[in-house]
């Protein structure tokens, strides 16, 4: 198993804010089971104010290049990710096109 941590903001609107959650409560069929093919074994997103942080957990199959190809050539995926981008705003940071951010581990603590 591996783990990523990915972080993307929301616009700065209470009513779009609301609308992204409320989608997110039950994602499209299509969109879980691409999720769960890519080998993502669970996903998380947390949201604070603006900013939202992702936690997958994937197996060895998974890879972020592969899952790239995967979704480009999928047009329900590219039809969600296109409602999807009504909510999101890049990071002040990322470049032209670039949505959820790999973040980099500066801490782990494990007893």
């Amino acid at each position: 198993m591996k783990q990523y941590c990915l972080a993307l903001d929301l616009k700065n609107d209470p009513v779009l804010i609301a609308e992204y959650e409320a989608y997110h409560k039950k994602i499209w069929p299509e969109i879980e089971k691409t999720i769960f093919d890519s080998g993502i074994t669970k996903m998380e997103i947390y949201r604070v104010g603006t900013r939202m942080t992702m936690i997958m957990e994937t197996d060895d199959s998974f890879s972020f290049s592969k899952k790239a190809v995967v979704d480009k050539n999928n047009p329900k995926v590219q039809e969600w990710e296109d409602l999807m981008w009504k909510y999101q705003q890049a990071l002040p940071h990322a470049k032209a096109g670039e949505k959820w951010m790999l973040m980099e581990k500066i801490f782990s603590l494990t007893k």
